[in-house]
């Protein structure tokens, strides 16, 4: 279905963005989402490798992609961090022998986790590999995500399979950036941890989902939901969030996964249309009807 063009002015806009973010920007708002594994590791080290696995599997059936995390981190738990710094290579290889999510292989995934130990044994943590390149004169953390992704691909024993996306073939890098969302965010949703980068730096994670409200918005024009897109449509965020241009990014995925949230309604709002009465009042008592088909 192709995205209606948005017709709404831009403080329009931020209204109803203000409105939605307020309302499912929830911790009761969070499953199933694998945002919630995040929360059991009080530590920085630990927490940062749950995310990283997490991200990495998050593609797919959201109910296979819950089932695929837990599988994973019980291998780890207690602490992911030292499950990976006490583990060999051939014994990674051998907790995940057999392991599948659709097509991430166990020998991708002992891969992936034996690139993450070696580049915390090298760095001290993953935020310390990831640091060195973030610069206060970047707009984004795109070019220390490049350092970062070439890191852990050069990493000894590392083999990602798809479980990696390359900077450089223009993907939108959409599981890397909802990464550094997990990791750079600190509210009632995202956990955070990783103090020293801006979120002013970050990316929106863009899928097709959010690639077709970005469209309504006109934040973006291309067609193709790719690195440019994503880099064009946080641009447009900025101008509602300057210093938190993902801050919408979690409240705008719950669009068409809980009761009450329906995208259809939404960008019928985007349009021009009227916004349902109840939507100017008390946020978390009345926003909802703003999504509801009921209140068409």
């Amino acid at each position: 279905m192709q995205a209606p063009e948005a017709e709404t002015s831009p403080r329009a806009v931020r209204k109803i963005l203000e409105v939605l973010y307020r309302t499912y920007n929830r911790r009761e708002y969070v499953h199933p989402d694998p945002v919630e594994f995040l929360y059991a590791y009080d530590g920085l080290r630990d927490r940062e490798i749950a995310a990283f696995v997490a991200s990495a599997l998050a593609y797919g059936r959201v109910a296979q992609v819950l089932k695929s995390v837990s599988f994973v981190l019980e291998r780890m738990n207690p602490s992911p961090y030292i499950f990976l710094a006490r583990t060999p290579h051939d014994r990674i290889h051998d907790a995940f022998r057999g392991f599948r999510h659709r097509f991430t292989t166990g020998g991708d995934l002992a891969g992936m986790l034996c690139g993450l130990k070696s580049v915390v044994r090298r760095h001290g943590s993953l935020g310390g590999c990831f640091l060195p390149g973030l610069s206060d004169d970047h707009e984004t953390v795109l070019p220390a995500l490049r350092d970062f992704a070439a890191a852990l691909a050069r990493a000894p024993g590392c083999g990602y399979g798809s479980l990696l996306s390359s900077p450089e073939k223009g993907s939108a890098l959409k599981r890397l950036n909802l990464f550094l969302r997990w990791m750079v965010r600190r509210d009632e949703v995202d956990p955070g941890g990783w103090d020293a980068v801006p979120r002013a730096k970050l990316i929106v994670p863009l899928d097709t989902h959010m690639h077709r409200i970005s469209l309504a918005l006109r934040l973006t024009e291309r067609r193709q939901a790719d690195i440019r897109a994503a880099l064009e449509v946080t641009a447009g965020f900025r101008r509602f969030s300057p210093e938190d241009p993902v801050k919408y990014d979690f409240a705008l995925t719950r669009l068409g996964i809980h009761p009450g949230a329906d995208p259809e309604t939404f960008l019928s709002c985007l349009k021009g249309k009227k916004i349902p009465r109840g939507a100017k009042n008390t946020p978390t008592t009345h926003s909802p009807r703003l999504l509801s088909r009921r209140a068409r």
